[in-house]
Formats: C-alpha cells, structure tokens, sequence
C-alpha cells in the first residue's frame, strides 16, 4: 500500500505563494480570474499529496476560513476515491505548525500520521510548483519569505538507548551505497533508502560518500529504536565539536562528541566538505564491530534546503 505525504502551504494572494489560489490547472482561465480577484488580500491554502515516486499526484485549494481536521480528513479521503487508490497506512507531513490538524485528520482516517522530513518527492515536487507554477503566477513577489517555516531547535541529549559504543568517520563508494540500499529492500533490515533515481543523482561509481558508523553489543536494540526515529540528516558543529542527528520534523540530538582538536576538526569539516561535494548525501550505519563489513542498521540520508513555500 503506498505512503502518501501530505503538505499544507498557505499562501496569501499578491505575494509569492498567491498562485496556489488561482493557479489550479483544472480552472478555466475565466474562473481562475474569478479566482484571482476574490481572494485578493486574502490567505489561502493548498494541499499538496504525493507519493515516493510521484506516480500519485493531488492538490486542492482552500480557503483561509475552511482550514481544519474535518476539511483535510474529507480531502485525503477524497484523494482515495476520486484517484482510486486505498488509504495508505501511514502519511508523512513536514509542517509542524499544522501537526494537530494533520493528526486528527489522519486518525480519523485510521492512518498513521508521521512528522518527518523524509518527505523527499514532496519537496521536491514543491520545489517544481514554484518554479512551474508560483513563480509564473502575475502576483508573484520574489524574495518574500515563506509564511510557514521549518523549525531548527537547539540540539538536546540522546536518550539513553539511542547511545552507541563507540563510531566513526567513514566512507563509501557510491556504488556501495546503492548495493545497500538494494540490500534494504531485498530482505528484512532495519533502515531506510532513498530513490537516487528521482533525486537524479549521477555520481561516479567510485565517488567516495561520508557516513557515520556506529558500533555497539547491542546493535539489533539499537538500530529498531533508531529505526522508529525518521532520521533525515546528520551534521558536525565543530564549534562545540558535536555530532548532530536530526529525526522528524525538528528534532534534533548531540548524538556524539568528540575531543577538539585541529586534527578532529580539519576531519569534521573534510567531512562536511565530502557532503557537499555528493549533493548533501549522506548515511548512518549500526554495526556490531566497526571492521565488520555488513551492517544491522543502514540509513541513506540527505541535506535538503528547506522548501521555498
């Protein structure tokens, strides 16, 4: 059953988000004038569905006054019926500031409702709506700030579970990754993969991807737990010489320290750099012993600006 990834933007008309109110493709030009001219002023929403491949596509506009669990619990049910497909039985949505009205609408639905930032095709797809749509629309504002915005907390401590023995700095070639990632999803393991193809990467087979291993007796423990997070980045802050795991929609752990030094730095900003040089990819791995060449636990993860809307 596919995983659907909802998102709710709101948008105010005459700024840049203002052609999600008139810009609907399924308008006559007539009605999207109409449109146009009476939410003039006026905030408005659309939701946005999808899933992992972006072979499901919806979107639907509402008015500032409609927006609440009822309206998006129709709506999602709607999606269902009008596209034919069942209820997933999960939804990803990275709104935090929409999360009680995603959550009831989704339990009234008996779908589980799932804040992350793994929400890769929808960002993706929004960031084509910008370019194809918003940003084409007559009332388009370039640099206004989104209205809704991603959360970026301080880091707070690890649970205690979620502590590991000891890790590393490690790499991979590309062509490894990939083997892991097929690995993922030919047998029962915990992790999570990416779909490299609709991201478009195009690295060589031997280019060399960062990633954290981590070590511990208790591997298997450690990876489900793990596994339950959402885990979407990892960075270093070398200022405090921490390592930062992200999960969800904005959580973030001091998942390990390290002692400072100039060695442990240049090594923290190589790394950093590598990120940069794969177009932000990245990955975490669980093992029993850091020289082990298999993995319990395997996540491919992605640095990925915030959406322009």
């Amino acid at each position: 059953m596919k995983q659907l990834t909802p998102a709710f933007s709101e948008a105010r008309s005459g700024d840049e988000h203002s052609a999600q109110s008139a810009m609907n493709p399924k308008q006559s030009s007539a009605q999207a004038e109409q449109s146009k001219s009476e939410s003039m002023g006026k905030k408005v929403w659309e939701l946005v569905v999808c899933d992992a491949t972006l072979s499901l596509q919806f979107t639907r506009f509402f008015p500032n006054t409609s927006i609440n669990s009822v309206t998006l619990r129709d709506a999602l049910a709607s999606v269902a019926s009008s596209l034919g497909v069942p209820l997933p039985d999960r939804a990803r949505f990275f709104r935090s500031q929409m999360q009680t009205i995603i959550s009831r609408a989704c339990n009234d639905l008996g779908v589980k409702a799932v804040p992350s930032r793994r929400c890769v095709s929808l960002l993706l797809w929004l960031e084509e709506r910008y370019e194809t749509v918003y940003s084409r629309h007559p009332g388009f504002q370039k640099g206004t700030k989104p209205l809704l915005t991603l959360d970026n907390p301080f880091a707070t401590n690890l649970p205690d579970n979620l502590f590991g023995d000891k890790w590393a700095f490690v790499q991979l070639p590309f062509d490894d990754v990939r083997e892991e990632v097929e690995l993922l999803e030919r047998r029962y393991a915990f992790g999570a993969g990416l779909d490299l193809d609709l991201l478009g990467f195009e690295l060589d087979e031997t280019t060399l991807v960062p990633g954290v291993a981590v070590e511990s007796s208790r591997a298997k423990p450690l990876a489900a737990w793990m596994n339950g997070l959402e885990i979407c980045s990892m960075e270093v802050d070398t200022g405090r010489a921490n390592l930062i795991l992200s999960a969800g929609v904005s959580t973030r752990y001091v998942y390990a320290g390290y002692q400072k030094s100039a060695a442990t730095t240049q090594e923290a900003e190589a790394w950093e750099a590598a990120k940069k040089t794969c177009g932000g990819l990245h990955f975490l791995a669980i093992q029993e012993n850091l020289n082990s060449d298999s993995c319990v636990g395997f996540w491919l993860l992605l640095d990925l600006p915030p959406p322009p809307v």
